[in-house]
């Protein structure tokens, strides 16, 4: 078995508040393996982006990292200062946004951006750094990087924005991207091209990825593994087509139904009836059993672990030996 290269252990997330500390994220658990496609999946409020943001040292105060650890290749980088996790950011973990224009200056061309990154991870001098942009610009599907290269983000389609922050995060070879909802803004075409191009050239340069989306059919077709986040925690995790085939936990069972397939006739999709619920007012118990069509007693009083059901881990009491209640 080779090493993980991502070890995030026991992540808690809070937010200090007047009203106390709010639990954004618990006790969460995972690791990710050179060149794996991880998955993080659930609806918005589930804790997916804070879990990547706290991962790559970029959660916003007042949220902040109340306990576990995230080790890089065997290195702890949760308590890095800032001058040590800012090298690492970007040469060792690159970060892909929903919004490109989030993370390209619209002041500077995208060559220009792309040869300061370079630069700054690696002693490329100014020429060779620009070829090495232009291929990776022609790498990522931009026609005519020669030219483009010059252009600025505005002159830019939204799909073609997005390769060039695919190209932004790639440049210098990380071994980790976390790729947070990177799809999202765009047409479903250009989604699938998008998905596909971040695997293709993931797969080739050796690169984990962790994705965070709300769309479980992104994962479905991209990742290796998944995680379903429910209220800030855990609820499943296995490999992708275990889960899709034969998800555990009732609320991923709701997710999985609510793909739409071009295979089968189905008259109308399945919802989850009810909403996520707020931070401050998580139910006692399992969080999802007030919208659980399989909840029993037990639920409602206390809080699962997850535990091994075969190929997938699942946090649900309906597997649960009845006398470890």
């Amino acid at each position: 078995m080779t090493e993980p290269l991502l070890i995030v252990e026991n992540l808690r997330i809070e937010f200090n508040t007047r009203q106390g500390a709010l639990v954004a994220v618990d006790d969460v658990s995972f690791t990710i393996a050179p060149g794996e496609v991880f998955g993080i999946v659930g609806e918005s409020g589930a804790g997916k982006s804070l879990t990547g943001q706290a991962i790559i040292g970029l959660l916003e105060p007042p949220g902040r990292i109340a306990a576990g650890r995230v080790k890089l290749k065997g290195r702890r980088i949760d308590n890095l200062p800032y001058s040590q996790m800012r090298p690492i950011r970007g040469k060792q973990i690159g970060m892909i946004f929903q919004d490109p224009l989030t993370s390209l200056n619209p002041l500077y061309t995208i060559g220009r951006q792309l040869v300061e990154t370079i630069q700054t991870h690696t002693d490329m001098s100014v020429a060779k750094a620009r070829e090495h942009a232009v291929n990776l610009l022609a790498e990522v599907g931009i026609p005519a990087a020669k030219d483009r290269i010059d252009h600025y983000p505005y002159q830019f389609s939204g799909g073609m924005r997005q390769r060039v922050v695919i190209a932004l995060a790639l440049c210098v070879n990380p071994l980790l991207i976390i790729a947070d909802e990177p799809t999202t803004a765009l047409d479903v075409s250009i989604q699938a091209q998008i998905i596909a191009l971040l695997k293709r050239l993931c797969a080739e340069h050796g690169t984990a990825v962790i994705l965070i989306t709300h769309d479980m059919g992104v994962i479905a077709e991209s990742a290796d593994r998944v995680a379903v986040m429910y209220a800030g925690r855990l609820v499943e995790i296995g490999e992708v087509r275990q889960v899709v085939k034969q998800a555990a936990h009732p609320y991923a069972k709701g997710l999985m139904n609510a793909i739409s397939s071009l295979h089968q006739r189905q008259s109308k999709l399945t919802q989850i009836d009810g909403n996520m619920p707020r931070l401050t007012d998580i139910p006692k118990g399992c969080a999802f059993h007030p919208r659980c069509p399989e909840c029993i007693a037990i639920c409602q009083e206390k809080r699962p672990n997850l535990i091994n059901t075969g190929p997938i881990r699942v946090a649900c009491w309906l597997y649960h030996e009845p006398n470890s209640h």
